[in-house]
């Protein structure tokens, strides 16, 4: 997939001590996404919007609020986060995704 004419965040988005980083940016078409990585971890993530999390590389575990069950996702696969909730995510090997916000 291709971004043409997109505004990029110069700024990263720093978490975590720097294992999880991202990039802001607005395609022309107004969609606010992110561009990150995450280091293998355990993290916990909340989110005022629904997000939709699309794998580039990599393999994790995730668990969203309210859930007692992982469920395992891999490079080329997409998860959704409801908005105004929260999420576990357990990347087991370094993780490239574009998180696609709604």
């Amino acid at each position: 997939m291709s971004y043409q004419n997109a505004q990029v965040v110069k700024k990263a988005n720093v978490y975590e001590g720097g294992k999880v980083t991202s990039r802001a940016v607005v395609t022309a078409e107004g969609e606010s996404i992110t561009l990150g990585i995450m280091q293998p971890g355990l993290y916990h993530f909340s989110t005022d919007a629904a997000e939709v999390m699309e794998l580039q590389q990599g393999t994790c575990r995730v668990k969203l609020a309210g859930s007692r069950e992982w469920s395992d996702y891999s490079a080329g696969q997409s998860f959704d986060v409801p908005g105004n909730t929260s999420f576990d995510i357990e990347v087991l090997t370094l993780l490239d995704y574009i998180c696609h916000y709604q």
